[in-house]
């Protein structure tokens, strides 16, 4: 597992001056498979595209919002880590962790298509229209090409000018990159353009209607719908998937 012990401290060190100001009310809570181990998820079409981890256990999979049912999935063989995953066009690309190596699936059928490779980890992925974003453990996110995959440039994310690492799976709102924090119930807000956070959403109550007790069962995985302005969160291993109305700026 990904270095606990440091990601512990370092969760501490980061929440302790983190004050969550961004109000949101919860809508409705979803069905979702306790055995997901989430790393990317993303709404399109009226349904969920889900990725999971853990060797040997990993997936990327098409799922029902209203009942969780899998419609459509995709093994990821050993010996790989299966992480973030984004559409683009008629193209799904997913990630791997520790490998340095990406695949690119079909979206309709997830037949594969080829795959490329990056330095460093890989965590998560999202997309803002022009450019694919990557997490990779640390503060930066990466920039990619859509087509060619290739990386375009990086931004540092930082809080009060401190950099914010640890960010994992990613989603696109409201022209706002949003990211979980390994380790944390937090979800950043970050500025696309200075890497700045905004200001955070806590999903700690959640958590614990999810039901989890397991350390490793931490908040990742948020979903949008933009045509009908929806917002989705869950977690590794989570029994509920949950929508939430989120403010669209801070308090205050």
């Amino acid at each position: 597992m990904k270095r606990i012990l440091l990601a512990l401290v370092s969760a501490f060190l980061l929440a302790a001056p983190v004050r969550a100001d961004t109000p949101w009310t919860l809508v409705k809570a979803y069905p979702h498979d306790a055995t997901a181990f989430t790393e990317g998820l993303f709404y399109l079409d009226g349904a969920l595209y889900e990725s999971t981890g853990l060797e040997g256990q990993s997936d990327i999979r098409k799922v029902a919002l209203k009942s969780g049912k899998i419609l459509q999935r995709r093994i990821i063989d050993r010996p790989y880590f299966g992480e973030g995953i984004v559409n683009w066009k008629d193209r799904l690309i997913s990630l791997t962790w520790r490998h340095r190596r990406g695949f690119v699936w079909n979206l309709a059928d997830f037949a594969p298509r080829g795959d490329f490779r990056y330095e460093g980890e890989g965590w998560a992925l999202t997309q803002d229209g022009h450019s694919l974003i990557m997490s990779d453990g640390t503060a930066q996110l990466r920039f990619l090409d859509p087509d060619s995959l290739a990386e375009r440039r990086r931004i540092t994310v930082t809080w009060n000018g401190r950099p914010v690492d640890r960010l994992n799976e990613l989603e696109y709102v409201r022209g706002e990159i949003w990211a979980n924090i390994w380790y944390d119930t937090k979800i950043a807000r970050i500025d696309p353009a200075s890497g700045a956070v905004i200001d955070w959403i806590d999903i700690a109550s959640l958590r614990k209607q999810a039901g989890v007790t397991d350390s490793e069962a931490v908040a990742n995985g948020i979903a949008y719908d933009a045509e009908r302005d929806r917002v989705f969160v869950t977690g590794k291993n989570w029994r509920k998937l949950f929508e939430i109305r989120v403010a669209a700026k801070p308090r205050g």
